[in-house]
């Protein structure tokens, strides 16, 4: 059964950077897909990066496209989420989920990690 916990969530002001990570077990061993959501109360969960374990690529989104970028630490089990020239409108709850990033219904979610950007 996949779990994962996010952290590093925190407060930064606007053009600062901040690394967000995410603790995995349980990921199957043959494939599978990784990645990190952000939801805004009120609005639509926004994906914003899918690591795919069977070709080791990543996606991003136009719009997160050059300011977030997602890593692996494969000793630790763990992916993290660096974020960089950070927005007001990048204040959100960030989550990962997987095996298929959320896609699946059925997919495991962490509990969440609260970034809030404002001077």
């Amino acid at each position: 059964q996949v779990h994962l916990v996010e952290s590093g969530g925190a407060l930064v002001q606007p053009g600062g950077s901040l690394r967000l990570s995410c603790s995995a077990s349980g990921l199957p061993l043959d494939k599978y897909a990784i990645g990190w959501v952000r939801q805004v109360p009120g609005k639509e969960r926004e994906g914003l990066s899918c690591f795919t374990s069977s070709d080791g690529s990543t996606y991003y989104p136009d719009s997160v496209k050059g300011r977030f970028t997602m890593s692996r630490d494969s000793a630790k089990n763990t992916w993290y989420l660096q974020m960089n020239d950070l927005k007001p409108e990048d204040t959100a709850v960030y989550y990962c989920a997987a095996p298929t990033c959320g896609v699946n219904p059925n997919d495991a979610w962490g509990q969440g990690t609260q970034v809030i950007v404002s001077s």
